[in-house]
């Protein structure tokens, strides 16, 4: 007799898999059949399972149930959502892949987790990913992290800025060198190009970097700081390392690679250990598979393979693209502990400005970088007062002032300034849970 639904597959609970040798993917799923009155999710999940691992639509012989029990996908969680729906079957599922089916080789990992599974639902999106640990032993994580981002720059107690240079392509390196200065003498703590700048006409990363780390040097001298500067090197995986290694001889202190060269190329530049400088990496090639894979996962993804840091959606953003828990998330699991790895800076990003420094700074805490390009070189008297807005709106926060109480403070009219042209924003405060609000507490002073 055999079985509907494969013991080897459905037999299984997290209690009993061996989490040392097995990656656990949970996904939600949610499929709609109208007018048919029976459906069987489980044969779903099992397509979902084998396609991931073993198999195919038709078993063949040669898929015995040992190679099934060694390689396969397996359920190890089932937790259907309740619907009024009779036509709709939602459910969280759990299904570890076995590691011995592809060990470290991250492309492989990701065809088993995050490949044709998305075929098979309508509604299928990869919210985890738990790592086992015979697996992440193999991975060095962030080189530099929180800690030592902090140690190079010599910043211990607060936030960073970033400040994005602008516009992004077209600049001669000279510009660019001329840009960065401007901001660094204003206080920013790091720049970077934008993820767009490559080599062009007028432009490539060896003079570019020639002409900013020039400027890194110069207003260094003036502010005692030296700013931390992410040069763009994206390229074909052929070129990439390489680049890389030369980026460092030619003096560069920081590196910009985009998430679109993949997961092997970012870990193939970190592990080096002659490319001993920070790893920055732009992540807007995820926001294609935004409906599919969480953000957080590809946040867990970019640490495993040694980002120093990475850009996250924040919900206040000029493009909200997550949801206000998952976008705080992706800081959560940035700076969990993780195997030993160290701790990698979260970017809360996309249209910031500073009067948001209230909201950012305690939503993310002080482990973060915060990246501006219009609300930093967009201030009403220029770049270098930009910066320095950047900065007393993040000392205002530190320090528990209201920023509009900080910004009338002689010393800060670059934050004055700031907030006459973008203004502020006040957090909504949250209603307490269940109760109406004509229950709410309300303040109350006691006569003397």
């Amino acid at each position: 007799m055999e079985r509907i639904h494969d013991p080897v597959i459905f037999q299984n609970a997290i209690d009993g898999i061996d989490l040392k040798n097995n990656i656990i993917a949970t996904y939600y799923l949610s499929d709609r059949m109208p007018g048919v009155d029976f459906i069987d999710h489980y044969k779903l999940i099992e397509s979902i399972a084998i396609e991931g691992s073993t198999g195919s639509w038709q078993r063949v012989e040669e898929e015995s149930d040992e190679v099934r029990e060694m390689l396969s996908g397996k359920l190890v969680g089932y937790y259907e959502i309740p619907t009024d729906d009779e036509y709709r079957k939602s459910a969280v599922i759990q299904l570890a892949f076995p590691i011995n089916a592809w060990h470290d080789n991250v492309p492989m990992m990701l065809l088993s987790i995050a490949g044709n599974c998305f075929v098979y639902s309508q509604n299928l999106r990869l919210l985890d990913v738990t790592f086992p640990e015979n697996l992440v032993k193999n991975f060095k994580g962030p080189k530099f992290g929180v800690e030592g981002i902090r140690e190079l720059l010599g910043i211990k107690d607060r936030p960073l800025s970033l400040h994005i240079i602008k516009p992004k392509m077209g600049m001669t390196p000279k510009q660019t060198g001329d840009q960065v200065y401007r901001t660094a003498i204003g206080g920013a703590d790091m720049a970077k190009d934008d993820e767009m700048t490559s080599d062009t006409y007028n432009n490539n990363f060896r003079d570019r970097l020639k002409y900013v780390m020039d400027a890194v040097d110069r207003a260094k001298q003036k502010t005692g700081k030296r700013l931390i500067y992410f040069c763009s090197i994206t390229d074909d995986i052929s070129k990439l390392h390489d680049k890389a290694r030369e980026a460092v001889k030619l003096g560069a202190n920081g590196l910009l690679i985009t998430y679109s060269v993949g997961l092997s190329a970012i870990r193939d530049v970190t592990d080096d250990p002659e490319i001993n400088i920070p790893v920055m990496v732009h992540n807007s090639h995820m926001i294609s598979s935004i409906k599919s894979i969480s953000w957080p996962v590809f946040t867990k993804l970019l640490r495993l393979c040694g980002a120093d840091q990475t850009l996250t959606p924040t919900y206040w953003s000029s493009i909200p693209m997550v949801s206000l828990e998952e976008g705080l998330r992706c800081q959560h699991i940035a700076q969990a502990q993780f195997y030993g790895f160290k701790k990698m800076w979260s970017m809360p990003a996309a249209g910031t400005y500073p009067g948001l420094a209230p909201i950012l700074i305690p939503e993310y805490g002080k482990d973060i970088i915060i990246p501006s390009g219009g609300g930093m070189l967009g201030h009403p008297d220029g770049y270098t007062a930009g910066a320095q807005a950047w900065q007393q709106a993040i000392a205002s926060v530190m320090n528990d002032v209201p920023i509009t109480e900080y910004a009338k403070k002689p010393e800060n009219k670059a934050l004055r300034r700031a907030l006459e042209k973008w203004g502020y924003l006040e957090r909504p405060e949250t209603p307490w849970l269940r109760v109406a609000p004509k229950f709410h507490p309300k303040p109350f002073k006691m006569d003397d």
